[in-house]
């Protein structure tokens, strides 16, 4: 079995998430933000909505919204979500997609479950990340990177112990095909029973772990993460290491993110994020006023 390395950081601290209504009134759960843990540079939310089985009728989605000042990453792993703006960009994500959307200057935002969903109902789960732009990025022109699932780079480890999505930066020799305004890390690991994974992460990057499935093993003295925690690793390596115990009833599932901070002022307000309080008043007036469009019915 692999072994952490001396380079491997330690935990700086386990994190359980909290349950919250968003949109039309979905339960998500989320490790941050919440007062005790607003934010986590430069990433500044994680919510995972579900996994629910839903019956017919029951699904809901988050209908039109505004975004300014940084980048959505929605992957699906179970059900299909319907999207559009007001730039006139519409799409359907199914199981396995990303769409690593950059809000920039501004959109307005739709996400839904798609009909046929709804009507017959099924299982939902998914993943939301924000990830804030750098300053002199903030007011860039809206963009979109949607990754169908068959285009996800997937690779193993020899003894296929060790499964990896790799939908920013790279790991086990595959590299994602979406490109990041700021060096960005965000891979989906499955490990069976008794595996372990020594991932780098270079040190001036902040990681954590978020446990989608299962119990693990975080560091160098190994911490226990379960089901909706996010483990913080400490800046004081190289790498992280993973583990699945070998006596594990079921694999080990969990995302490991990690990004360079930006050590920039944060003003937030809703589903705006700026730099100052003056640029987050000319967002709430530019929506208010319908410089961001509107999503055509």
């Amino acid at each position: 079995m692999t072994v952490p390395t001396q380079t491997s950081r330690t935990i700086a601290g386990v994190i359980n998430s909290v349950e919250t209504l968003e949109g039309g009134g979905f339960l998500v759960r989320r490790p941050f933000p919440k007062s005790s843990f607003s934010e986590f540079d430069p990433f500044l939310l994680l919510d995972e909505l579900g996994p629910i089985n839903l019956k017919p009728g029951q699904a809901k989605g988050a209908p039109d919204h505004p975004h300014r000042g940084f980048e959505i990453v929605s992957y699906v792993l179970d059900g299909r979500l319907e999207h559009k703006d007001s730039a006139g960009h519409a799409g359907l994500l199914n199981p396995g997609d990303v769409q690593w959307m950059t809000a920039g200057a501004g959109v307005v935002h739709s996400e839904m479950p798609e009909s046929m969903f709804t009507q017959t109902g099924g299982r939902l789960h998914g993943i939301q990340l924000w990830v804030n732009l750098p300053q002199r990025h903030k007011m860039m022109p809206p963009r979109y990177q949607e990754i169908p699932a068959a285009h996800i780079p997937v690779a193993q480890t020899e003894d296929r112990s060790v499964t990896v999505r790799v939908i920013a930066g790279e790991a086990l020799g595959a590299k994602a095909v979406i490109q990041t305004r700021t060096p960005i890390i965000y891979l989906h690991f499955t490990l069976q029973p008794g595996a372990t994974i020594i991932q780098p992460v270079p040190k001036e990057y902040n990681a954590f772990a978020y446990v989608l499935e299962g119990s693990g093993l975080f560091g160098t003295e190994p911490a226990p993460g379960d089901d909706g925690q996010m483990v913080l690793f400490s800046q004081d390596g190289e790498d992280v290491a993973i583990s699945n115990p070998a006596d594990a009833q079921r694999p080990l599932d969990l995302l490991l993110i990690a990004g360079v901070p930006l050590n920039e002022p944060v003003v937030r307000y809703g589903p705006f994020v700026m730099n100052t309080e003056a640029e987050i008043a000319q967002a709430i007036d530019d929506y208010q006023e319908g410089r961001m469009g509107r999503i055509d019915a």
